[in-house]
C-alpha cells in the first residue's frame, strides 16, 4: 500500500472518530433513558394501546364479578381475585396504574369495543360468539361447568341424562359462556335468563322457578358451599364443557395482543396462574 492511501485511510479514520465524538457528547447529555430511546427503536405503533398505556401510564380494564376470579369484598369492598391479581403483576412490572371498570357479563365485550377499556380482565370463557367480536388472549386457565341443584331434588338427578328432559329448566346468567351451550347440551330442557352479575343465575333455583343453575366449576362450588342449606354442586368431581378462560382485548391492536399472548405463556408455564388459583379457592371458601 502506498503513502497516498495510508493517509487517506488515516484521514477517515480520524474523520469517523470525531463524529462519533459529537454523536456521543450528545447522547451523554441527554437522560440515560432519552439517549437509550434515541438509539432504539421498538417498532411499536403509536396508536397501539401497548404504546398508548406505556405513555400515559393507566391501563383501563373493564371486569366483572364472579369469585374467585374478580370479586369485591363484602366488608371492604376491595377488589380481589385470581385475575385481579394477575392483572396487578401485569401493571407492577409494566411500571404503570390501573384504572377498574365494572361491567356486567352481558355487556362484557360491548365495552370493549367502544373503547371503554384496553382490557377486559375477568374471567370470560370461550365462546364462538364472543371469539367473533373479541380477540381472546392466552389463555391463562382453562374451566368446565357445573350444575347446581337443590338438595331436596338430588333423588331426581343421578345422571347427566336426567337433566336433557322436557320437565327440568336450566337457570343462566344472561351473556354467560353456558348460556348458548345449554341448548346444544341438553336440547330438551327449558331455558330462563337472569341479568347482572353471575351467582344471580341461582336465585330461580332458589326460589324454586328452575331446577338446575349451570356456571363455572368454580363459582358453583364456592356457591355451594356458602349454601350449604339447601344448595349442592351435581358431580363436583367432573366437571362438563371444559373450555379456555382467560382475558379479552380488541381485534386489531396485534401488538398489544402480542405482548399480552406470552405474558399470560409466562404466567402458566412458570406456575403462578395454578398457585393464584389455590390461594383464592381457599380464601373465599372459608
Amino acid at each position: 500500500m502506498n503513502d497516498d492511501a495510508l493517509n487517506d485511510g488515516k484521514r477517515d479514520f480520524l474523520k469517523g472518530a470525531a463524529m462519533l465524538g459529537v454523536a456521543s457528547g450528545v447522547l451523554g447529555a441527554m437522560a440515560p433513558g432519552q439517549a437509550m430511546a434515541q438509539m432504539l427503536e421498538t417498532g411499536i405503533r403509536e396508536d397501539s394501546s401497548l404504546a398508548k398505556i406505556r405513555k400515559a401510564g393507566t391501563m383501563r380494564v373493564g371486569y366483572s364479578q364472579t369469585g374467585p376470579w374478580f370479586y369485591k369484598d363484602a366488608k371492604s369492598g376491595e377488589l380481589g381475585g385470581i385475575y385481579k391479581d394477575a392483572v396487578d403483576r401485569l401493571a407492577k412490572e409494566m411500571e404503570i396504574k390501573v384504572e377498574y371498570k365494572e361491567v356486567t357479563f352481558q355487556n362484557a365485550t360491548v365495552g370493549l369495543r367502544r373503547n371503554d377499556y384496553e382490557l377486559y380482565g375477568s374471567s370470560l370463557t370461550y365462546t364462538m360468539a364472543r371469539a367473533l367480536v373479541a380477540d381472546y388472549i392466552g389463555p391463562l386457565w382453562s374451566k368446565g361447568s357445573l350444575l347446581m341443584i337443590r338438595k331436596d331434588s338430588a333423588a331426581r338427578f343421578k345422571t347427566l341424562a336426567d337433566f336433557n328432559d322436557p320437565g327440568v329448566t336450566f337457570s343462566v346468567t344472561a351473556g354467560g359462556s353456558e348460556e348458548p351451550r345449554i341448548p346444544i347440551l341438553f336440547p330438551k330442557a327449558k331455558l330462563i335468563t337472569t341479568t347482572g352479575q353471575i351467582v344471580l343465575g341461582a336465585e330461580p333455583v332458589r326460589a324454586r322457578k328452575a331446577d338446575v343453575w349451570m356456571s363455572g366449576d368454580s363459582d358453583v362450588l364456592l356457591f355451594a358451599k356458602r349454601n350449604a342449606d339447601w344448595a349442592m354442586a351435581f358431580d363436583p368431581e367432573h366437571p362438563i364443557d371444559k373450555r379456555p378462560n382467560t382475558w379479552a382485548v380488541r381485534y386489531g391492536d396485534y401488538e398489544w395482543k402480542h405482548f399480552l399472548d406470552f405474558f399470560a405463556t409466562f404466567m402458566t408455564v412458570n406456575g403462578e396462574m395454578q398457585r393464584l388459583f389455590e390461594k383464592h379457592m381457599a380464601v373465599i371458601g372459608k
